[in-house]
């Protein structure tokens, strides 16, 4: 690793609020770093290692800490709840949006593929994102530490992103929000239906879909997925039923 690159990933690692120079931080030498830079490393780059098996990681620990900052901060909430909300804590989406709010795009190791693939930027993030919770944990201690810096990394992102969600609760999980609303109005379950009307990767109107409440039409959403055009008509559907407080 060039010393160039080092000095970026220490003073990357300290935009997130982490100084490897600390007492209980691992240093600043290649060996240390190795994990971060291997994290920041997308496969699609074809380097001899990559981001795939701290992703793996990653996945767990995030788990584990988000679990950790539920009990800490939202201890009142029901099981239910929690859950809940600690799958909003998790998703690839939570995860893409706190890799762009970092600035980690500034120092992942990109293939071509990678680069030209504007569509798939958000799935890179969250991938290299979870890799580098992996990282983290591990440079830090693993076992033995690793999760305090995670937790001191992602504790602040959490917290804003657990106060939007108790301001709207169906917030990026409009189906549930439907869900509940219409067996609550003893309508039963919604049903979709969707279809593909293009093969663009990255069109925005790449499927359609329509969602049925009580055997009616409610309303119709596009996405570039089969889930965000559910989401899509889900978000339409439960706005305008609860409007006219009818689907």
């Amino acid at each position: 690793m060039k010393p160039g690159r080092l000095e970026q990933l220490v003073a990357f690692l300290g935009q997130l609020g982490l100084d490897p120079t600390a007492p209980t931080g691992p240093g600043v030498g290649a060996v240390a770093l190795g994990p971060i830079e291997e994290a920041l490393s997308h496969s699609s780059a074809g380097l001899t290692s990559n981001h795939e098996q701290l992703e793996f990681l990653g996945d767990a620990v995030l788990r584990l800490a988000a679990s950790v900052y539920l009990e800490e901060h939202h201890n009142s909430l029901n099981v239910g709840r929690r859950s809940a909300l600690r799958a909003q804590l998790v998703s690839d989406r939570w995860l893409a949006d706190l890799g762009e709010h970092c600035g980690i795009e500034t120092v992942l190791h990109l293939g071509p593929m990678a680069l030209g693939d504007q569509a798939g930027q958000a799935t890179v993030r969250a991938e290299c994102t979870e890799a580098l919770i992996g990282a983290i944990y591990c440079a830090w201690g693993g076992s033995q530490g690793g999760l305090d810096p995670v937790l001191r990394w992602l504790t602040p992102h959490w917290q804003r992103s657990a106060a939007e969600l108790e301001a709207d609760p169906d917030r990026h999980n409009w189906k549930s929000g439907l869900q509940e609303w219409s067996q609550g109005q003893g309508l039963g379950l919604p049903s979709y239906r969707c279809e593909e009307r293009s093969q663009g990767h990255a069109d925005p109107q790449r499927f359609w879909c329509e969602v049925t409440i009580s055997g009616q039409p409610a309303h119709q959403g596009w996405g570039q997925s089969r889930r965000a055009a559910e989401q899509d008509a889900a978000r339409l559907a439960l706005e305008a039923c609860r409007r006219t407080g009818r689907s």
